[in-house]
């Protein structure tokens, strides 16, 4: 019997691994800062950017997007590699993915203090990001389906159908 050797992108999965500790920092401390608004209202002298109307959509998309998103992919790209035996179908595509997700996080991170905003509830980013988020997602499924398809593992285990149905 032939043992047969894995080389996985374990570099990609750090990314966004440092990514998600890093904006789970930013996250939390502006969450903290939101806190301290409750607590001594005028904390920030009236500055319009660091108002809690601006900080709270900060706080909740750092949180959700930034740091769990990172975590989530982190998770997808780790595991996704080693269940079907095979490296992402692209490395290119892993690299546009991972920096075209951060640059989305950190565009929101200057527009919603500075006011851009659509007022939606948890749908806040304008459109240009909104766009942005889409043509990344399809960069990420691209370089997915495509590792499903390259695999060398022939069953697909539930994880794997789990990834192809949040992505659909």
């Amino acid at each position: 019997m032939d043992k047969q050797q894995f080389y996985y992108d374990n570099k990609i999965v750090r990314n966004f691994l440092y990514a998600s500790i890093v904006f789970g920092v930013v996250g939390m401390l502006v969450g903290l800062i939101l806190a301290l608004l409750f607590l001594f209202p005028n904390l920030t002298s009236g500055i319009s950017f660091l108002s809690f109307g601006r900080l709270r959509p900060l706080h909740t998309n750092a949180v959700i997007f930034a740091f769990v998103g990172n975590a989530m992919f982190a998770g997808v790209y780790y595991s996704m590699q080693r269940l079907l035996k095979t490296r992402m179908l692209s490395d290119f595509l892993s690299k546009v993915h991972f920096w075209g997700w951060q640059l989305i996080i950190v565009a929101a991170a200057v527009s919603l203090p500075l006011g851009y905003s659509t007022s939606k509830e948890y749908a806040e980013l304008e459109w240009p990001i909104d766009i942005a988020i889409a043509l990344i997602w399809v960069v990420f499924g691209i370089n997915m389906i495509g590792t499903i398809i390259k695999r060398r593992e022939r069953h697909i285990y539930v994880a794997i159908w789990f990834y192809i149905a949040t992505f659909v």
